[in-house]
């Protein structure tokens, strides 16, 4: 796929290299020069010019692109004028950061494929990571709802799956079972096999590395992390 990042700095420049890194085609923009040196060698092209200017920025090729990324954060007026000027110019697909709740909800009037919140994301994933540890995936669905993939806690080792009564006492939903079992490979060496077992008997008890991966709430998983730990 085909990409402008507007907007080179610590978010957008690694947006920018991380799409690169994935094959696809990155052209970067930004009006300080320095950040485009920097990463002029590591994208498709990149361009020192001021997207706020309207004929500077038509001179890009804003419809031959998949999607234009605009990664200007603390410059609120240059990101929404940025953004304005994508709209008239009839830019297909538009992604844009927001950093604060006033930034997003000015962005939601021009009804763009996505608002992005790194600063709230990061801050959000810190807080996922220092209740759940590393033992638990969590995968964000909207501002509520996630699904969970965890390894099985020692204290539900040899619990059977119905006895969990997870979507009675805590309204998590059980969606799969990633049973774990010990195989020998090609060389007769023990290695541990796991296999999604989407249909699974309600008598089963889950075994050492077992995985379960339910669906819910945040809140009413972390009511359930906190009970078996």
């Amino acid at each position: 796929m085909k990409y402008i990042v507007i907007g080179l700095g610590n978010y957008g420049g690694v947006v920018a290299e991380e799409l690169t890194a994935l094959g696809h085609e990155v052209i970067g923009v930004d009006c300080n020069e320095q950040q485009v040196d920097h990463l002029k060698d590591k994208i498709a092209t990149a361009f020192v010019l001021d997207a706020t200017d309207e004929l500077a920025l038509a001179t890009l090729p804003l419809k031959k692109v998949d999607v234009v990324i605009v990664a200007i954060g603390e410059n609120f007026g240059a990101s929404v004028r940025v953004v304005s000027l994508l709209k008239k110019n009839k830019v297909p697909h538009i992604y844009a950061r927001a950093v604060d709740d006033v930034h997003k909800t000015v962005l939601e009037a021009f009804s763009l494929d996505r608002i992005l919140t790194p600063e709230k994301e990061a801050a959000r994933m810190l807080v996922q990571l220092l209740e759940l540890n590393s033992e638990v995936e969590p995968f964000k669905i909207d501002d509520e709802h996630y699904v969970f993939k965890f390894c099985t806690p020692g204290k539900l080792c040899g619990v059977p799956v119905n006895e969990l009564q997870l979507e009675k006492q805590f309204n998590l939903k059980i969606i799969s079972l990633i049973r774990a079992r010990k195989v020998q490979n090609c060389l007769g060496i023990s290695i541990l096999e796991r296999g999604v077992a989407n249909d699974f008997e309600e008598n089963y008890e889950l075994q050492d590395k077992d995985e379960l991966v339910c669906y819910g709430i945040y809140d009413d998983f972390l009511k359930f992390w906190k009970a078996i730990k």
